[in-house]
């Protein structure tokens, strides 16, 4: 073995290391563990700070960081550390207090909104503080959302144009996303949007909502197992369009491990089923209790079948790559073609991850191809 071919073999074996104490530091956070990190060897929190930056993660690594037992990072690296945790408080708190005070102005205007995904799944966590924020996004029946689009675009700096086939707004006020949904209805086969309408009809109509007391404002969300299978649609929805990260995966995994004694089981399989992503549900199911650390007792449906482990580490290695909503693909092309150039250029990523996701879900990607392929050309035609 000559020099270059020992020296590359070092360099992937630190990689491989820096990759596992990532993910022993993130299981520690996730579930407020102790952690040992001498078995990966002398651990860079450089490069486990970038990652979880790349992954939306870094209260939870933060948080694994506090409860390290066997090696302590440097005090340089647990600064930046308590830098970054410092920011996601104050933008938590702040972004609190946005949903909170734009809550009770809609009330005031007789509407009415549910919180879904972001803060509201962030309660879940042992420190919501230390959840990285993302999006507001409100969802709404059809006269609420017409009501609210009313409502709120004359207070955004700027507004996105509307999908109208899935009632879907963007906006942006003071400094934050707000994002109206009237439907939950995602570019995925109709089975699944059929599950998702009847999420929709059981909230409204069925009144199946829990509610998280934000400050005095009472925020309405979706029951919780409703939430359940809505978060993993969502995640499943970015991963084969756009890219998913940790974080999204970890919000499921919070949903179930919080409701563990009380969540209907037998409800959520069935919509699972429903949907037809049984398999996809074991395939991440395993991915969360192998690299994330989840209880098995608390994953509906897991597998510990060696099948599912394999599928499990493509899962993490596609993660890995691309990041927490895509971010570590290049999206420079945004900035140097027009629209329709662009358009395709996403598409043909979207057509790539497909093939990959092909070794995954062969299924899924023979089911999506058509599904992915319409929704963007009659996106392209909409100006969306």
């Amino acid at each position: 073995m000559g020099v270059q071919d020992v020296c590359k073999k070092v360099t992937t074996l630190e990689k491989n290391n820096n990759i596992a104490a990532f993910f022993a530091l993130l299981r520690a956070g996730l579930w407020e563990k102790e952690v040992q990190l001498l078995p990966y060897g002398e651990v860079d929190f450089s490069t486990a700070l970038d990652l979880a930056e790349e992954q939306s993660v870094v209260g939870l690594l933060a948080a694994g960081i506090e409860h390290v037992i066997d090696a302590k990072p440097q005090k340089k690296d647990v600064l930046q550390f308590i830098g970054r945790t410092v920011q996601l408080e104050q933008k938590n708190q702040a972004m609190n207090y946005f949903i909170s005070l734009t809550v009770e102005k809609m009330r005031d205007a007789d509407i009415y909104t549910l919180l879904v995904k972001g803060q509201g799944v962030a309660q879940c966590y042992e420190r919501p503080l230390w959840r990285a924020c993302g999006d507001v996004d409100f969802f709404l029946s059809e006269d609420n959302y017409e009501k609210a689009k009313v409502f709120l675009t004359p207070l955004a700096s700027e507004v996105e144009t509307e999908f109208k086939g899935s009632k879907h707004l963007g906006m942006t006020i003071d400094p934050w996303v707000v994002e109206l949904h009237g439907s939950l209805r995602m570019g995925l086969p109709r089975r699944i949007n059929d599950v998702l309408d009847g999420i929709q009809r059981e909230t409204f109509c069925g009144g199946n909502v829990r509610s998280w007391d934000n400050d005095g404002t009472q925020v309405f969300m979706l029951g919780k197992e409703n939430d359940v299978v809505y978060v993993f649609a969502h995640f499943f929805n970015h991963f084969y369009k756009g890219g998913l990260g940790l974080r999204q995966i970890c919000d499921w995994c919070r949903l179930l491990w919080t409701f563990r004694e009380t969540l209907d089981v037998k409800k959520v399989e069935m919509m699972v089923k429903q949907m037809g992503l049984v398999s996809e549900w074991k395939a991440f199911g395993a991915f969360a209790v192998e690299y994330l650390g989840m209880e098995a007792t608390a994953m509906p449906m897991y597998d510990a079948a060696s099948k599912w482990s394999k599928k499990a580490s493509m899962i993490k290695d596609f993660v890995m790559t691309v990041g927490n909503f895509g971010q570590n693909r290049d999206m420079s092309y945004y900035a140097k073609y027009p629209y329709l150039i662009r358009k395709f250029i996403s598409m043909s990523q979207r057509v790539g991850d497909l093939l990959r996701h092909s070794r995954i879900f062969p299924l899924d990607s023979i089911r999506l191809l058509p599904v992915i392929l319409i929704n963007g050309v009659r996106s392209a035609a909409n100006g969306e």
